[in-house]
Order: C-alpha cells, then sequence, then structure tokens
C-alpha cells in the first residue's frame, strides 16, 4: 500500500466519528458559527459584513456536508436504484 492508502485507512474512523458528532451536534455547531460572525461583525462594525457572511455560509455548507456524507457520498447517487421503466 502506498503512503496515501495508510493515510486513508487510518484516517477513516476519525471521520467517521466526526461526522456522526456533526449530525448528533448540528444546530449547535451553526448556532455558535453564527454568533461567532455576529461577534466579528460588531467589532468590525459591519466593515466586512459581505464578506463575514460569505464566510459563514461556506462555514455552514462544510458542516452539513460532513454531517450528510453517507446521504448523498461522491456523486455516487442516493443509494437506491431506479425504477423499472414503464410498460410500453
Amino acid at each position: 500500500m502506498g503512503l496515501f492508502h495508510n493515510l486513508k485507512a487510518k484516517l477513516g474512523p476519525a471521520r467517521e466519528k466526526v461526522s456522526g458528532l456533526a449530525q448528533q451536534h448540528g444546530e449547535k455547531i451553526q448556532h455558535g458559527i453564527d454568533r461567532a460572525a455576529h461577534a466579528v461583525d460588531e467589532r468590525t462594525k459591519g466593515k466586512y459584513s459581505d464578506k463575514i457572511q460569505s464566510g459563514t455560509g461556506k462555514a455552514k455548507g462544510a458542516m452539513d456536508r460532513l454531517a450528510h456524507k453517507h446521504d448523498t457520498g461522491r456523486g455516487e447517487g442516493t443509494g437506491t436504484p431506479p425504477g423499472a421503466p414503464p410498460p410500453a
């Protein structure tokens, strides 16, 4: 096995644990992201509001992808095969 495969095998269990924690505590994480964004926006007096909102959206999106990685996978579909075509 190459270095990449060894690393991937060792990080697999950690990735599963982080994904489970993100699913379990998703609301708390998103609330924390919002609070941090609000605090930074106040301290900068709104000067960087657009950049803060953009970063907040990206952070929430990354957290959602991590929490729901089993739902979509890597573009492999939803896990259910398509139905049979209707009779002609």
